[in-house]
């Protein structure tokens, strides 16, 4: 006879604590069978087998791996695609539910919509709760219903409404006896899935208060450790939103509002989905891009000739990550500078960047582009000499990435600033008449 189970399903929440998910099936009455799939319909898109993000949820899944054999039980890991190993499981187990936390990106939503019928069809529930984020979907809306499109408002709606209800931890580990007993199981290799390690650095999940508290006068200096650095921790849920906008809300407004734009594209995911993909202001599809694959590949690399937006790009090519004023430089840089589709470096940063967040991805470039909800004005251009002069103007941040800026090898600006500038400004105003 199979023995009777509810799974939680972990995603992008891996850890134990303040896990919404994992605390209701841990008191849905069954034994707990904690599982994580590393999807094959994922995988087989990444380029490559030295990616970074593969490599970071393999050693993370460790730790939880660890963490779970401590409590006398396991982690089970599959490599394969979401039905299979969901069939698997129910011809192994009595599954009487499947618990897991909200998922809201396109692909996602349609994974769970499938793997729903299937339980369903074998008598079994599907359960997802909100973990991800404070607010979501409809639970913050203007007054007449319509959802925001225009982040202060928002802001001001989102700190409103919340209060101890929503910033609540979930004590996971009182029930954490409901785990089901397990034996070791067997954990894959990197190589056994497919790819290899990397030379990524986990992060630490520790919160430093120190910085959180000295935010609003350090974020934007590249050069120093002046951000949470949690963006990581965040995307793969190993830190709780809840948790960390406790904190905040404690400790600095200026960081509270990071993490309630974070909600706020994720919201605009939700109610316009057309984004991914197309402008959220639509007459922005008009403009007539450039399609120099030269100059493209010159920002990819780093080779631009402008330090401040090569070193962002050298940063993130060899760490997976790059500070968020940088980002922003690199952004305009690309869009208004050279002329490219916004689009190509969406693309580039969900390969590179190991917190890549659908929402917020999408949601930085088209702010930089113009063409999102809250966008910076078409006109608005950054000047990357001014943005050096301003926020690196030691040029710290560009000696560490960029060393050979004063060489001769160092290539020429690819663009002229003033050329680039009016060019812009006169293909945006011919496409948005």
């Amino acid at each position: 006879m199979k023995q009777e189970v509810s799974v939680f399903w972990f995603r992008r929440d891996l850890r134990l604590d303040d896990n919404a998910g994992l605390y209701h099936a841990l008191r849905s009455g069954n034994s707990v069978l904690p599982i994580f799939i590393f999807d094959e319909n994922i995988l087989s898109k990444l380029e490559g087998k030295a990616d970074k993000r593969v490599d970071f949820i393999h050693r993370t899944l460790e730790q939880l791996k660890a963490q779970l054999q401590n409590l006398g039980s396991d982690l089970l890991v599959f490599h394969g695609t979401p039905l299979e190993v969901y069939k698997k499981l129910l011809s192994e187990y009595s599954l009487k539910a499947v618990f897991t936390n909200h998922d809201y990106e396109p692909y996602a939503c349609e994974r769970d919509k499938r793997i729903e019928e299937l339980l369903n069809e074998n008598g079994a529930s599907f359960q997802t709760f909100k973990d991800q984020c404070i607010f979501e979907k409809d639970e913050v809306l203007k007054d007449d219903g319509k959802p925001y499109t225009v982040y202060t408002p928002y802001s001001k709606k989102w700190k409103e409404k919340v209060n101890a209800f929503y910033l609540s931890s979930y004590p996971t580990e009182k029930y954490f006896g409901n785990l089901l007993k397990l034996e070791t199981a067997n954990f894959q290799s990197l190589e056994e899935i497919g790819f290899e390690k990397t030379d990524v650095e986990i992060p630490s999940s520790e919160v430093e208060l120190d910085i959180i508290k000295n935010y609003h006068d350090t974020r934007d200096i590249p050069s120093i450790h002046g951000t949470s650095r949690l963006s990581v921790q965040l995307r793969f849920g190993t830190i709780s939103i809840r948790k960390l906008s406790r904190m905040a809300q404690e400790t600095n407004g200026k960081f509270l509002n990071e993490l309630i734009w974070r909600d706020f594209y994720m919201m605009i995911l939700w109610h316009f989905p057309h984004v991914v993909g197309g402008a959220f202001k639509p007459q922005y599809d008009q403009i007539a891009w450039e399609r120099n694959e030269k100059h493209f590949e010159a920002w990819c690399k780093g080779e631009t000739g402008y330090p401040i937006v090569d070193a962002g790009m050298r940063e993130l090519n060899e760490t997976g990550w790059m500070h968020n004023r940088v980002r922003m430089v690199v952004a305009s840089f690309l869009t208004k500078h050279l002329l490219l589709d916004w689009r190509w470096g969406e693309a580039y940063f969900a390969k590179k960047l190991l917190d890549f967040e659908l929402s917020s991805n999408n949601g930085g470039w088209q702010w930089a582009a113009g063409s999102g909800c809250d966008a910076a004005p078409y006109f608005r251009v950054f000047n990357p000499d001014l943005q050096t002069q301003k926020f690196d103007p030691q040029l710290k941040y560009i000696k560490k990435w960029v060393p050979d800026f004063q060489e001769l090898t160092y290539p020429r600006p690819i663009v002229d600033h003033k050329f680039a500038r009016e060019r812009a400004l006169d293909r945006y105003k011919s496409a948005l008449k």
